[in-house]
């Protein structure tokens, strides 16, 4: 594979950003629960996109502390199986000083919300789960029938005779050892059995696909149909009933009275507003276009007898 073409096309400015994705990207599947395969397949990528990168300086696998006993253990596996060349990419990368250890996975900032995406794992990349196999050792097993024979010797030095020690009190069971080992063994064989049938079924899912789509298809029709067909006669019902309540309520009001018309504002002034006497008839009257031009006769009047009292006063002082 040239792993120096997966740079090609990318801008200078975008160099870093671009590697530091991948980077990360196979470092996913370089961590558990993936097989030890995968496991294997995902360091091979990471040596070679570090070393075909063209960023300068290189970007750095980030590696977090947590995982570190992961990467150690792994490196332990690979020496008791033999995998010298596991080994020695594992320690080229060590020795180009590759990772970047950090305290957090990812990059973080000050004050800053960010939506957390969730990466999507393939599940058939994933090792099984070995649990109670790794629990449940040869080791185990055999300081448990350890355990049990010091306790049976025990029981006997303190009680001599063989009635007293079989009605005593029985803390353990006589075959703890070898039922804990069945249940083991038996867990293995469900569980390889269970993997077999998923496998058959996968290879028998092309045919019988059509099928499951076809009936899925006509299911989903006939729901549609359902519920478009009870949306239109709600909504039919629904258009009538309204229609009834509004005539109704243009006959009789809320109260079961019939509704009185409302009042023009006019009407409701004439009845809040009470005017009397003389401004009760100026109000009435209506104002004429010539009294805004010109002065009355009376007025007039009035004014040169204004005048003539002013100039005779003046003439006495």
């Amino acid at each position: 594979m040239k792993f120096f073409q997966i740079f090609y096309g990318t801008t200078k400015r975008q160099k870093r950003m671009f590697a530091r994705l991948i980077l990360d990207k196979a470092y996913s599947f370089f961590l558990p629960p993936f097989s030890f395969q995968i496991r294997v397949g995902a360091l091979y990528l990471l040596y070679s996109l570090y070393g075909c990168q063209t960023a300068s300086p290189q970007e750095q696998i980030r590696v977090p502390l947590k995982d570190w006993e992961d990467i150690k253990r792994f490196e332990k596996d690979a020496v008791d199986a033999q995998h010298l060349d596991v080994v020695y990419i594992l320690r080229q990368l060590m020795a180009q000083k590759a990772f970047y250890f950090t305290a957090m996975p990812t990059l973080l900032s000050y004050n800053k919300k960010r939506k957390l995406q969730k990466s999507l794992q393939c599940v058939g990349f994933m090792e099984p789960s070995s649990r109670p196999q790794e629990l449940v050792s040869t080791e185990l097993l055999e300081e448990l029938a350890h355990i049990h024979g010091l306790y049976g010797k025990m029981k006997e030095s303190v009680f001599p005779s063989t009635e007293q020690s079989a009605s005593s009190v029985q803390l353990i069971r006589k075959d703890l050892v070898l039922e804990l080992r069945r249940t083991v063994v038996d867990f293995y064989q469900w569980q390889c059995k269970k993997e077999n049938d998923e496998d058959e079924d996968d290879g028998g899912e092309g045919t019988s696909l059509q099928q499951e789509c076809s009936k899925r298809a006509d299911l989903l029709a006939s729901i549609k149909s359902k519920a478009f067909g009870q949306a239109s006669e709600t909504c039919r019902s629904r258009r009538h009933r309204h229609v009834e309540l509004n005539v109704s309520s243009n006959e009789v009001g809320s109260s079961g009275f019939p509704s009185a018309q409302r009042l023009s504002l006019k009407a409701r002034t004439k009845r809040d507003v009470r005017i009397s006497g003389d401004m009760r008839k100026e109000a009435e009257t209506r104002t004429q276009i010539n009294r805004l031009t010109s002065l009355d006769f009376p007025v007039t009047k009035n004014i040169q007898k204004t005048q003539k009292e002013v100039s005779s006063e003046d003439d006495d002082a």
